[in-house]
């Protein structure tokens, strides 16, 4: 019985609408074409993003004020203000909840010091945050430039409604939070290091302790050399 040979598998067998060089074919409609390629490349830039974390957040930061700054000067889309900073509010919420709900799913995080460590999954992954977040903040950004979107409206009261609905909303996050003992943030969590190396905190207590960092506070010292401890032995042995 002889072995199967590998058979080749063109790129256009596995996925049709792309060829060896990820171009859509040209026998694909233009339409079709357009928004493959545009699926395509802005993926390969929300890759190329991912790891610029303080980047991607400072970039929609300064978007946000732009945005604010627009409806301040031109004191109107209330409205559209109103509905970015709820959605936004839903989505920190989300960032800030774990993927499974402990009062339906039952206890899925630590709550004992000697329990085993679990690392804190989000229901809303912080990349996932961020690019909806910027998304929502450009669209509402556009809608500025519609007059459509500016509905006359007593702004202070949505302003109140907002600040009641985020104090109530937190109000009950943090009480989750305290009732099932779990920090949404990796301060304070374990963490791991190569072999050898020392973490802040076990050269402080071995310094406090008069000793190296991995060695055992109740074990001593090997000797500089065997070849002095045999000479010790040696010489209790002659007297």
């Amino acid at each position: 019985h002889h072995p199967r040979p590998h058979t080749f598998v063109p790129m256009s067998v596995v996925a049709p609408h792309v060829d060896g060089e990820g171009v859509p074919p040209k026998r694909m409609g233009l339409l079709r074409r357009v928004s493959v390629t545009y699926t395509m490349r802005q993926q390969q830039l929300l890759d190329k993003a991912t790891p610029f974390l303080w980047s991607r957040w400072l970039a929609s930061l300064l978007l946000g004020l732009a945005f604010g700054t627009r409806v301040f000067l031109l004191q109107g889309w209330y409205i559209v203000t109103y509905a970015l900073g709820i959605y936004l509010l839903n989505l920190f919420i989300g960032f800030l909840s774990p993927q499974k709900d402990p009062d339906t799913e039952g206890p899925v995080l630590p709550t004992k010091r000697d329990d085993e460590f679990r690392p804190f999954v989000r229901r809303l992954p912080e990349f996932k945050f961020w690019y909806s977040a910027t998304r929502a903040i450009i669209l509402a950004f556009t809608c500025t430039f519609f007059s459509a979107f500016n509905i006359p409206v007593f702004w202070p009261i949505l302003l109140v409604y907002f600040f009641a609905l985020f104090f109530m909303t937190m109000r009950r996050q943090i009480g989750h939070m305290i009732r099932y003992k779990y920090i949404p943030f990796t301060y304070g969590k374990q963490k791991y290091t190569r072999k050898g190396e020392s973490t802040k905190d076990e050269k402080k207590e071995a310094k406090d302790q008069g000793r190296t960092p991995h060695s055992s506070p109740l074990t001593p010292h090997p000797p500089a050399s065997l070849a002095v401890f045999m000479q010790a032995n040696v010489r209790v042995k002659k007297k």
